[in-house]
């Protein structure tokens, strides 16, 4: 290993200051030593499987978590056990460390880009300061109250009027509130209106509590009286409105009964005033407070979906996927639960009573009959249809069809035979029916936007609050203000110039109390720019985004906390990011480290190498031929060791070659026409068949719009009519040439533990079923599920068979302790003593693919699926490897060996998304071996990629941009790689020209 040199190129940490690693043995390393310098950036590179994640993630980062730990206190330290240290000998230097990986650790609709950086926070303290709230219901300006303004809009109401005057103490928030039921007492007040309910104070049980944990309103009865036209009552009322005020921090509602109304059919009126705001027409204010613009306070969410944003409606495209069937032919899918005799007599019902066509094609039939099937009467008020508007129906009573003792029983809980429509229909069976039936008629649903809030989240009055209407520096207008919802539905860079414009459009005092958090909002969003993500929006929800993006959201917060003497561990940052904002994220590394921090990065990247300060290659292969250091050093030295196959790509001694030719354009193209979906500007684009297509472009520039939320579901469709059309395009053409629709993408192959290589590609059950056929296991009547740690019987039952124990802390992560039974084999002791070749069936999966090959060579059907695998680049995983540990690329592939391995059409589409995640440049060449393999059998394959060695290899290249958010959408490029090259409009061409 070559010593630490202070060079140009790492001025800036110093010498002597490092992080020393002796003997680690963690995985497949072997004894390894190591030492890198502190306060600099260390890049991890090597071939997939060499060890680099065994290192920094599985090495390093849980040593650093362990000690961590181990300072805790010993109350905190038995609940999680004890913590395995990693097979090292010795570390020194280390700081506190933080991971930062692919995987989103946030997932459903309430976390959003906004709420994991923390702008969301900004903003809502921003609103809650400076925003000017407007009457949801009129739009009318609200305007602070006075005392006086209140006193005379009460006391010019008609005399004799009786008045009681409230002060809403506690309004919307949790609680017991004995102690203050106690002191009212004491200060003489009688009465108290509690979650609408008037107590008498004094009526109170001794010890008197509220439901700690449920939501509460308590307004708290001043003084009850009845207006008259003298001094006396006047300056009893103003009193009251000053007390009412003063207790509830500028509220105030008054229960207003009129002259002459007495008993308890009285139904008073009630006026809600506030210093804050108010309006005419306002019976209820809420307080302007950050609560109120969060969607997952019960506060401020939209009473309707409580803040979700969406709702599930019937999609009328599932009801009836194939319009051009008759009603006779089957054409709305829910009805064939009817069967027989029950069908035949619907559809006479149909035919001879509603005066509907049973024959005629559904597309063919009238609107208002189409409606009419879907949503009988109910339908919303835009279609505004009554049965006796149907055609050959006028003035037909429909009580014949309707009434519940109607002699024709069809079934499907009567709702058919009473016909509210078949959407109305499922939607309330979807409600009370059982849930059978609910799992049946989610198969028609989808996702749609709340009818309220149209999926803002918020409540009207939330969203009813505005800033000013402001003029950026760019000249960008936003004359009306933008409630919180508007803002953040503006991509990033738009957003921060509204930002940094704003405090000129506010008055003295508003910009004061606003200045902190335009601060900290305008700080984030600068970082979250400078990692490749200014097309984002804040109210993106983060199980939406990419690894890579979601990595890059949790750098740019760590860049906000600002925090130093820190230990990061990234893994591939650069996942999802074109070669244009590849700049940024490494100027955004360095920062880090300028900050003081030590940032270690497991990448494959070009650039990020060579930009960081020292460099550590692992290899020389992978699996049990790597886990040593094959360089360690800048990254100049490394083209000088020869060993070192990274530093033969990155010599040019190795290379991906450029083919001479591309494949012949067959003349057969899927053709998707008109796509205007997200960003996407109403393109029609062109993917010629049997051909190795690449979608490229900047990051937002529109690629997973075009090819996973469009061009996806609509093959699909067309493929199976049963499934959802998506919206967003016009036709689709040339599917007629595809029988086979394939998306592999880089979703986990599983959730837990119990999911891993074996299992996903059923080698597991090949594999249970030789062990069940043992000699031992027939002798001991062993089936087949003895071996399956999923059931009971075989498994460990201590760690039921997960072969770990989760413990858990609110502040921490999750820890893994090693089953203290099975030292983490996860069977029984009766199931480890069968063995097959000499080794237990844990053994098996704890085998690498490589090793199985070797092991189960006289056995053809496993051999072929793991030589697959070993193609693919996965000869290092381990057959029973937990899915929860494998990359998002490690998973792509896996899911590609597992469609290579099934029997090929010559017609199957494939689409990839990024399947170069995690590859070194000699696994590339495996990766298109198979790749090229399948478009040779006259397969299309389709990928989303931004890896220039991947990409100027493809027959095919459809760029999309020029850049990303509002600013893509369009098709700048469309041919093969040496065309893109001559674009000047490409980003992509411009790094593509040195090819060619």
């Amino acid at each position: 290993m070559k010593s630490l040199q202070k060079t140009e190129e790492s001025t800036h940490f110093q010498s002597g200051a490092q992080v020393v690693v002796e003997k680690a043995n963690v995985n497949n390393l072997k004894q390894v030593s190591l030492s890198f310098p502190r306060n600099a950036v260390v890049v991890f590179t090597g071939v997939s499987g060499s060890g680099k994640s065994s290192l920094a993630f599985d090495t390093i980062f849980h040593e650093g978590q362990r000690r961590y730990i181990e300072s805790l206190s010993t109350y905190a330290r038995q609940f999680l056990g004890n913590i395995q240290k990693p097979d090292i000998e010795r570390i020194e230097g280390l700081s506190p460390a933080i991971a930062i990986t692919q995987k989103t650790t946030a997932s459903g609709y309430r976390s959003t880009v906004g709420t994991v950086t923390e702008v969301f926070d900004y903003l809502r303290l921003l609103y809650a300061k400076v925003g000017q709230p407007f009457d949801p219901e009129t739009g009318e300006k609200l305007i602070q109250q006075t005392q006086e303004s209140i006193f005379n809009a009460i006391n010019g109401l008609p005399v004799n009027s009786k008045v009681e005057v409230m002060s809403p103490v506690v309004r919307g928030r949790k609680g017991e509130y004995n102690a203050q039921f106690v002191q009212w007492l004491k200060e003489g007040y009688v009465r108290a209106r509690v979650d609408g309910d008037m107590k008498l104070l004094d009526e109170l049980p001794e010890g008197y509590r509220l439901e700690r944990h449920q939501i509460h309103t308590i307004e708290l009865v001043i003084d009850r009286l009845l207006l008259k036209p003298d001094e006396t009552s006047a300056n009893r009322l103003r009193n009251a409105i000053v007390e009412a005020l003063k207790k509830s921090n500028g509220y105030i509602v008054f229960r207003v009964t009129a002259p002459g109304q007495s008993g308890q059919k009285a139904s008073p009126e009630e006026l809600a005033f506030s210093t804050h705001f108010s309006s005419k027409n306002q019976t209820q204010i809420k307080e302007i407070a950050p609560r109120l613009f969060s969607f997952n306070s019960p506060y401020g969410a939209c009473p309707a979906c409580k803040g979700l944003g969406i709702c599930f409606g019937i999609d009328p495209d599932c009801v009836v996927p194939d319009p051009s069937k008759s009603l006779e032919e089957g054409a709305i899918v829910p009805l064939q639960r009817l069967t027989g005799r029950s069908f035949k007599r619907f559809l006479n019902v149909l035919d001879t009573e509603v005066g509907i066509s049973i024959k005629t094609p559904f597309n063919q039939l009238p609107a208002k009959k189409q409606n009419f099937l879907l949503y009988g009467k109910s339908k919303p008020a835009q279609i505004s249809l009554e049965i006796d508007e149907l055609d050959g129906a006028e003035g037909r009573n429909d009580t014949a069809v309707m009434k519940k003792d109607n002699p024709y029983s069809f079934g499907f809980n009567d709702w058919v035979a009473h016909f509210n429509g078949i959407a109305v229909a499922l939607e309330a069976q979807f409600k009370t029916g059982s849930q059978t039936l609910k799992t049946y008629i989610r198969t028609f649903m989808k996702e749609l936007p709340c009818c309220v809030c149209e999926g803002a989240r918020l409540s009207p009055f939330s969203l009813s609050i505005r800033l000013p209407a402001v003029t950026t520096d760019q000249k960008t207008q936003f004359p009306s203000g933008l409630n919180i919802n508007e803002l953040s539905q503006l991509t990033l860079q738009p957003l921060l110039q509204y930002i940094q414009s704003l405090s000129a459009f506010l008055d003295p005092v508003q910009q004061q109390v606003s200045r902190q958090p335009l601060y900290e909002a305008e700080q984030r969003l600068h970082f979250l720019i400078d990692v490749g993500l200014s097309y984002l929006t804040l109210n993106r929800a983060v199980s939406t985004l990419s690894g890579g993006e979601a990595q890059r959201i949790r750098l740019a917060a760590q860049l906000g906390a600002k925090m130093s003497g820190v230990l990061y561990v990234l893994d591939e940052p650069s996942i999802g990011l074109h070669q244009y904002n590849n700049n940024q994220l490494i100027k955004t590394l360095l920062k880090l480290r300028d900050h003081g921090n030590s940032v270690l990065v497991v990448e494959h990247d070009e650039d990020t190498i060579q930009a960081a300060d020292w460099l550590v290659d692992i290899g020389p292969l992978a699996g049990k031929l790597g886990g040593e250091i094959v360089f360690s050093g800048t990254p100049k030295g490394i083209t000088d060791c020869v060993q070192s196959l990274t530093g033969q790509y990155l010599s040019g001694k190795k290379q991906i070659v450029v083919p001479k030719s591309t494949r012949p354009a067959t003349g057969q193209a899927l053709i998707l026409h008109q796509a205007n979906r997200y960003n996407l500007k109403n393109l029609t684009v062109s993917f010629p068949l049997a051909t190795l297509t690449v979608v490229t472009g900047l990051s937002g520039s529109g690629k997973s719009t075009l090819i996973f939320d469009l061009l996806y579901p609509a093959v699909k469709h067309h493929l199976d009519p049963k499934q959802p059309n998506p919206w967003g395009y016009q036709a689709l053409s040339g599917v007629s040439h595809i029988d086979k629709l394939i998306n592999i993408d880089q979703s986990p192959i599983g959730r837990t533990s119990r999911s891993n290589p074996a299992t996903y590609t059923g080698l597991m059950d090949s594999i249970r079923r030789i062990f069940a056929n043992t000699e031992t296991a027939k002798v001991r009547g062993y089936s087949i599920g003895q071996f399956s740690f999923n059931v009971a019987g075989g498994r460990c039952e201590h760690c039921k068979g997960e072969g770990y124990i989760v413990k858990s802390l609110s502040v921490l992560p999750d820890v893994h302790i090693l089953c203290d039974y099975c030292k983490g084999k996860r069977y029984s002791p009766e199931t480890l003593a069968v063995y097959y070749q000499g080794k237990t069936i844990a053994d098996v999966l704890a085998m690498t693919i490589e090793e199985a090959v070797l092991f189960f060579d006289h056995q053809p059907k496993l051999k072929k699926w793991l030589q697959v695998l070993v193609d693919v680049g996965l000869n290092y995983l381990q057959l029973g490897q937990p899915a929860p540990m494998l990359s998002g690329g490690e998973a792509q592939r896996l899911k590609l060996a597992t469609e290579f391995c099934k029997q090929s059409t010559g017609k199957t589409l494939y689409l990839l998304d990024e399947p170069s995640v995690g590859l070194h440049w000699a696994d590339l060449e495996n990766l298109l071996l198979i790749l090229n393999r399948l478009v040779d059998q006259g397969n299309t394959v389709i990928m989303i990629e931004h890896n220039l060695d991947l990409i100027k290899v493809a027959d095919h290249v459809i760029d999309m941009g020029p850049e990303g958010g509002n600013h893509g959408g369009d098709l700048v490029a469309s041919g093969t790689p040496e065309k893109l090259a001559e674009n000047s409009v490409s980003y992509t061409g411009q790094f593509l020209k040195r090819f060619f």
